[in-house]
């Protein structure tokens, strides 16, 4: 070899020595960010990196990301071609309403279902059946003070519209309020509640407040603040049998059907005796499983969630389905087929309402690492919401913006002073790499308007370091 060239590959190498960076490697931010007294749960693992975790041994609450792991053992257990089925049934002289839980039922679905029979008059009584589930219809450490709202609809059998009610309330110029139901909401709702000015609730402590009762009456009291637009509001139902029957009525009065008998409640012994000699006239189909699951996942809704908890302990365990055999088909589920042990883990919904459950950052991982290295025969990472484009991520403050916003798949998760996350960050290919479990709890921020949240700023940091670490 020539000098000259000798002295030029040398160069060369030096030069690349020179220009040569290490990979960026995930870390997290410090938790002085955050107020004190915040605990936090972190657990981050990109290709090129080892695991990296903090306090991922410990317990938090899940919030909506325990939605992973119900989605995750329906897809398992239910398949994707699993659809719920209402049935319209006759027996003897009575018609039969055979609900099954299916979170997605209406009242027009329920409005054909009579109307493809073309019955013109039924002799005996319509039973409405729900005999599909059983045990509460509202889970174990639910807050008594959010059971009014329909983020906490009661899971029942007898789903209909979302067992969701809507009205809004209207302040008036003499201080009173007044409220408006739309007139096919067959509820009651009444308002005592005073109109006041911002700086009278301040220094009067008064807030608007709701009351229900089991007939499905809704009182409103205390203030509220003068406004020239009315409130939207939405109510949970309290009862499902008195709003299905209520509802049937109408439609039967639309339909011109007459009903000899009444709307009844099946009972254990009728509902025994109705699988004997029964004649199916007509059913309803849901949409598919994969369907459902991306609205419960993307909207993290509560009713499909719970609603296919039970479903699940229905399909598993062969009987009806409750919470409790639930939640307990979920963690038999995981560990026979995902090799995920919730055995030491509190779940007392799917939904991840309930105060009460409990999971570590380690079993939101070992969830994770099962739906990524099976998502080829899953096609479950779709389902979820992506940052800044969709879903509960679509405004979620950290998520909003550039580098972060459409370079996360993620469930999020909420309750009073706990913020998660767990998910995917999508690498230059749009493909789902490194995952990460964020648990953050007792977090209780002071009152800033003027600076950036102490949350979102941990999150910003967090999740562009991982978008880094992922991408270069």
């Amino acid at each position: 070899m020539r000098l000259s060239s000798a002295i030029a590959l040398l160069a060369s190498s030096l030069f690349s020595l020179s220009s040569y960076s290490a990979p960026i490697k995930p870390h997290f931010p410090s938790s002085d960010i955050l107020p004190a007294g915040t605990r936090v749960g972190l657990i981050a693992k990109s290709p090129s990196s080892t695991l990296l975790y903090q306090n991922n041994d410990q317990f938090f609450p899940p919030a909506s990301t325990l939605k992973l792991m119900t989605a995750l053992a329906a897809k398992i257990e239910l398949g994707d071609d699993f659809r719920y089925t209402t049935q319209l049934e006759q027996k003897n002289k009575d018609l039969v309403i055979r609900f099954s839980g299916d979170p997605s039922l209406t009242s027009d679905d329920i409005s054909q279902l009579l109307k493809s029979t073309n019955i013109s008059t039924i002799d005996g009584d319509l039973i409405l059946d729900n005999s599909a589930f059983t045990g509460y219809e509202k889970a174990v450490g639910w807050p008594w003070d959010i059971l009014g709202v329909c983020y906490s609809t009661p899971s029942s059998a007898i789903t209909l519209n979302g067992n969701c009610v809507m009205a809004s309330i209207y302040t008036n110029a003499d201080g009173s309020t007044r409220v408006f139901t739309p007139p096919h909401q067959p509820v009651n709702v009444s308002t005592s509640a005073e109109a006041i000015t911002r700086n009278q609730q301040k220094q009067q402590y008064c807030d608007l407040e709701l009351t229900t009762t089991q007939a499905n009456h809704y009182r409103l009291s205390g203030c509220l603040v003068k406004r020239d637009q009315p409130l939207p509001l939405n109510f949970a139902i309290q009862n499902s049998f008195l709003y299905a029957s209520a509802t049937l009525h109408q439609i039967l009065d639309e339909q011109g059907i007459k009903l000899k008998g009444s709307i009844k409640l099946a009972t254990a012994l009728t509902t025994k005796e109705q699988a004997k000699n029964t004649k199916v006239l007509a059913k309803h189909l849901s949409v598919s499983l994969p369907v459902l699951l991306e609205h419960m996942l993307k909207d993290s809704d509560n009713l499909y969630a719970n609603n296919l908890t039970k479903t699940l302990g229905e399909h598993y365990f062969n009987q009806a389905g409750s919470f409790a055999n639930g939640t307990e088909a979920i963690k038999q589920i995981l560990k026979k087929q995902a090799k995920v042990d919730l055995s030491n883990a509190v779940l007392e919904d799917g939904s991840g309402l309930s105060r009460n459950n409990r999971v570590t950052p380690n079993q939101l991982y070992s969830v994770l690492k099962f739906i990524k290295a099976n998502d080829h025969k899953l096609d479950f990472i779709r389902l979820m919401p992506t940052a800044g484009i969709d879903g509960t991520l679509k405004y979620r403050s950290s998520m909003r913006k550039d580098p972060i916003k459409g370079n996360i798949v993620a469930k999020s998760g909420s309750l009073f002073a706990t913020h998660n996350m767990a998910g995917f960050v999508l690498n230059n290919k749009g493909e789902p790499t490194t995952m990460f479990v964020q648990l953050v709890t007792d977090y209780h921020p002071q009152n800033n308007t003027s600076t950036i949240p102490p949350l979102t700023q941990f999150e910003q940091a967090f999740y562009q370091n991982l978008i880094k670490a992922t991408k270069e």
